[in-house]
């Protein structure tokens, strides 16, 4: 069982306009797309109990390419390659042959919300370039 899909959209929603930093993962100061991640985990859980490795903001940088993969599998619910729906956390490839380097989460069936690069936390459509680009599905676990 997992905690609460609007829950999870309400969390991510209070984020937007957050600007872009790397390793960041502070509300309306900076976050990457792993910091959004992790923000959210904060607000709903308290502190997290998982380190974060080191990681480059260079997506064909392969050195820790499985750390978000290995992050994910070990604190989120994996889900099966099912239907999109919200409160989901998605992994991304930005280029096919390269491991997950991105991660958002779905606030409806036509959105996603992510920290994107010189932007910053946005609510964007799921257009069919994203979906493509979609490799992996996650649930937050449910609260203890």
């Amino acid at each position: 069982m997992t905690i609460g899909d609007e829950l999870v959209v309400e969390a991510a929603r209070g984020w937007k306009g957050t600007p872009y930093r790397h390793q960041a993962a502070q509300k309306l100061v900076g976050c990457d797309c792993l910091g959004l991640i992790v923000g959210i985990w904060h607000e709903l859980f308290g502190a997290s109990s998982f380190e974060i490795p080191p990681y480059s903001s260079n997506w064909r940088d392969g050195m820790h390419a499985e750390a978000l993969s290995a992050l994910a599998n070990k604190h989120l619910v994996k889900l099966e390659a099912t239907p999109l729906r919200k409160g989901q956390i998605v992994l991304l490839h930005l280029r096919a042959g390269l491991p997950a380097k991105h991660c958002a989460i779905i606030s409806s069936q036509t959105h996603f919300i992510h920290a994107q690069e010189r932007i910053g936390v946005v609510e964007v459509p799921l257009s069919n370039w994203w979906r493509r680009r979609i490799v992996a599905q996650f649930s937050f676990p449910e609260r203890p």
